[in-house]
């Protein structure tokens, strides 16, 4: 017989089995309780990190393509140096305020709010755009909606990182929730990016909401990485980063070394394609989780390598400083850091009406109600969290079997001249073509014909107007039989001040990426 009462061997039963629930990771807790204090401090933290690394990287953007910075060119972070690129240059923040446009259509128009909504909002901001995000600008204006705006095949930025880039606000939403965040990426990652591109939205997404409930940086990495289909390019890529981090986990130049080696080449960026920089997001979601990983927690360490590994270097170390300051929170970012931050954290955003202190309170808003949409419970100052595990989202990759050769540089007057039309004759299953128009009038619409083996194809609507234009790209089409084609190009209503050009001519031949 056992020697204790019925009702202490039952008590020890439970205070096992509770110690054995706080073994487990975080993120396997059906719920998990917070102040609104500690929510709200890693929610700033999240968009504080990534306005100081977006800062911070700013000035090295796309100068080291296919290379390290060198360890003895310094980074610097002066005195005002986040006021400095509010007054100079506020493009940079693009990370920020491309957010923010969908933040204001969630506050507005609630959770249910449509792609339709999010694509309006963002086509008709005033802000410049680049790659992905302004083709998708295009198409929408074009009438082609998401998701047809960010499909690779009418998309050649379909891989880039644009989404990667303006995707923080969904995890910063969806604090230990990766499933809703990613249901969000649905709809608006699909606006400007399909595939891989996507991936790194609904990947760095995870990695925030995870950041809410985890303390470990590997873990988040590795849960966040289950959103993503292993069959994917993305997945390979990050899980060999994971991979090279483990058998080294003090020398990220080594794991630089070897993911460049194995993955640096771009097939759908018509501007980078066949040449040394990458803005895809599978390279660049790599290097931010370089500066994660091998940063060791440490503030100032994961900025750096995140910005040293080159490319889209500011993009970069923003998002890794973020992700590591929703982890530690707001109040723990080191004091180095926040002078010139505090200096800005009440001047709106260009391109908005909002500031950082703006957004840090309607982010807590929607992070609440998102909170209790999925399962959660907000009472008083108390919130509980009811923490997902991690789900992949649907397996989609563009330009399958299709490997880039290029075919011709520094055309001039693609069909422009009023008497004669401009032939290109190639093998392969696709083509894409990298150029623009010049044209001092910006109201100028050409319509530019396009005949593919003597079938009408479509009239490319072209324009200088910068925000308006094509992202740089006059013609495209992957959807070739493999073999000998003809594509003829006759500009319908001429002017003599107008001229398109042809930067380069990428055609594809079959094979795999």
């Amino acid at each position: 017989m056992n020697k204790y009462p019925l009702f202490l061997r039952r008590a020890g039963v439970v205070f096992v089995a509770l110690l054995l629930l706080c073994s487990q990771p975080l993120a396997s807790h059906p719920l998990l309780t917070m102040s609104r204090d500690v929510l709200l401090d890693k929610i700033k933290g999240g968009w504080a990190g990534q306005t100081i690394g977006c800062a911070y990287g700013g000035p090295t953007e796309f100068c080291y393509r296919g290379v390290m910075i060198p360890d003895d060119t310094e980074i610097a972070y002066p005195e005002h140096h986040l006021k400095l690129h509010y007054d100079r240059f506020p493009g940079l923040f693009d990370d920020v305020y491309m957010d923010l446009t969908f933040v204001k259509v969630f506050c507005e128009e609630g959770f249910d709010a449509s792609a339709e909504s999010m694509a309006k909002a963002f086509a008709y901001a005033p802000y410049p755009l680049w790659h992905a995000n302004q083709q998708a600008r295009y198409n929408i204006l074009q009438g082609i909606m998401p998701p047809q705006s960010g499909h690779w095949k009418n998309n050649p930025h379909a891989d880039c990182i644009d989404y990667q880039i303006e995707s923080d606000f969904a995890g910063l939403m969806s604090p230990g929730m990766p499933n809703a965040a990613s249901r969000i990426s649905d709809k608006v990652g699909h606006l400007m990016n399909y595939g891989d591109g996507w991936y790194g939205g609904v990947f760095m997404g995870a990695m925030y909401t995870l950041a809410f409930v985890e303390t470990d940086l590997l873990t988040i990495v590795e849960e966040a990485l289950q959103t993503i289909p292993k069959k994917s390019k993305f997945h390979r890529c990050i899980a060999d980063v994971i991979r090279w981090y483990k058998q080294e986990p003090t020398d990220w130049k080594r794991t630089w070394t070897l993911y460049n080696e194995k993955y640096s080449e771009d097939i759908g960026c018509p501007e980078l394609i066949l040449a040394p920089g990458n803005i895809d997001a599978t390279m660049n979601s790599a290097y931010v989780v370089m500066g994660l990983l091998f940063g060791q927690g440490d503030f100032g360490k994961t900025m750096e390598i995140a910005t040293r590994c080159g490319q889209d270097s500011d993009c970069n170390p923003s998002s890794a400083a973020g992700i590591l300051a929703t982890m530690i929170g707001y109040s723990n970012i080191p004091e180095r850091w926040m002078p010139n931050l505090r200096e800005v954290e009440d001047r709106q955003f260009a391109y908005t009406t909002m500031s950082l202190s703006d957004v840090y309170q309607q982010c807590l808003d929607l992070a609440l109600k998102n909170i209790e949409r999925n399962g959660g419970r907000v009472s008083g100052q108390e919130v509980s969290i009811k923490v997902q595990k991690p789900k992949a989202v649907r397996l989609e990759q563009g330009f399958t079997g299709m490997t880039p050769k290029l075919l011709a540089e520094g055309i001039e007057h693609l069909g422009t001249e009023a008497s004669s039309a401009k032939n290109i004759d190639f093998i392969g299953k696709g083509i894409t073509i990298y150029g623009n128009i010049e044209c001092p009038d910006k109201s100028y619409e050409a319509q530019l014909e396009v005949t593919v083996d003597g079938k009408k194809d479509k009239v490319m609507k072209l324009t200088s107007d910068f925000h308006n234009r094509t992202a740089d790209c006059l013609y495209w089409n992957y959807d070739l039989r493999d073999g000998k084609h003809r594509i003829e190009f006759r500009l319908l209503n001429p002017r003599e001040d107008a001229n398109i050009k042809a930067w380069r001519i990428i055609r594809y031949e079959k094979g795999e990426r």
